[in-house]
Order: C-alpha cells, then structure tokens, then sequence
C-alpha cells in the first residue's frame, strides 16, 4: 500500500472516530433524556407505518439530489418499521433513486452529473469504470458519493437500461438488506442511538475497506 493510500485511510480512521465521538459524547452526557425524546418519536412513527414508510422511501428516492443520508435513512427503515416493511421502503427508495441518476445521465450528460456529485468524483469514478467494468455499480453502492457518481456514469456511458436495473438491484438488496437489519436489532435493544453510530460506522468501514481506488482522493 503506497503512503498516500495509508495517509487517506488514516483520515477516514480519524473522520469515523470523530463522528462516533460526536454521537457517543453526547449520548453518555444527556443519555435519559435523549432516551426518553427517541422512544416519544418512535412511539409517534410506529403509530402511522404507512405514512412514516412513504417519508423514509421519499428521502431515499430524494437521495441523487438532495444530501440525503441514506445510510441513517435506511437504517430507521428496519428501526421503525421492521424487517418486511423497512426492507421493502428502504429498497424501493434506493431503486427509484438510482433508476433518477441514470436517466438525468443519460439526458443531460456530464454537466449536471457535475454539479450534482463533483467533477472529481465524477472523473474517479470514471477511471474506476474503465478497471472494474459493469461491477463498478455494485462495488460504489454502500459508499456515499461514489455510490451516486456510480449511477450518474452508467447513465452518461449509455450502459443499456436493463443490465443497470439488475445491477443496482442487487447492489441495493445487500446494502438496505445491512441497514435495515442494524435498525431492527437497534431497535430490540431500543436504542436509536445505538442505531445512529452504527449506521454511520458500517458507512464509513465500507469507505475504508473499499478497492484503493475508490478511497483515492
């Protein structure tokens, strides 16, 4: 591993302890009583599972376009609603969200996917397609940015609808299919917090451990 690859790498050790940090300060210092705000709004989600299942899928579908935590997002899938429910919003929100990437790639190119996810990462992820093909769809998928830069690059590059659909299909059954079943057992020990770290550290592990050209900045 070359020193700049270890370098990055130290950073993303450093970043996901920070966040961790961030979370866990402030859970042992208010603990009870951020405990007791959690299972109010929990109690309030739980009551309307439809409605808090089309919040939640709006978020994910949002996600090409807005700075959507997804991973947070797909995590309180399987924490509010369950594994079927959770599983079902959380997937679907992630479909529709990857089938709108490609096709603002396919009819707008290169401009927009720019302003959307970064000239940088577009170009990684573009000498990345050249080295790792079709496949690059799944290997990006639980790495934010990268993930969307993904999707924006198979559509500029034309890659046939289809073959895109089956893709990201499977990339999003595995990637929901994690968060969700971090939020479900978050949600049998009934702490959101718990869930909160969690989800942020199964992100950023899939950023650490991903090929060292996807971590390269």
């Amino acid at each position: 591993m070359s020193a700049n690859s270890k370098s990055i790498r130290l950073r993303w050790v450093l970043l996901g302890s920070a966040l961790l940090a961030l979370i866990l300060v402030p859970f042992l210092a208010w603990g009870p009583t951020i405990e007791v705000w959690t299972g109010k709004f929990v109690s309030s989600a739980t009551t309307s599972p439809h409605v808090t299942a089309l919040v939640l899928g709006g978020l994910l579908a949002s996600d090409i376009l807005l700075p959507v935590p997804s991973s947070i997002v797909s995590t309180a899938c399987g924490y509010l609603l369950g594994i079927p429910l959770g599983l079902l919003t959380s997937l679907v929100g992630m479909i529709m969200s990857c089938v709108v990437g490609y096709w603002l790639g396919v009819l707008c190119g290169r401009p927009i996917s720019e302003r959307l996810v970064g000239r940088e990462e577009l170009t990684k992820l573009e000498r990345m397609s050249v080295q790792y093909g079709y496949w690059i769809i799944i290997i990006t998928r639980p790495i934010p940015v990268l993930a969307e830069a993904a999707v924006l690059v198979a559509g500029i590059g034309k890659m046939s609808f289809w073959r895109f659909l089956l893709l990201s299909t499977v990339a999003n059954v595995l990637v929901s299919g994690i968060y969700v079943a971090v939020g479900y057992l978050s949600a049998s020990m009934n702490s959101f917090l718990l869930a909160l770290a969690a989800s942020i550290l199964v992100s950023y592990l899939a950023r650490f451990l991903a090929p060292s050209s996807a971590a390269r900045e």
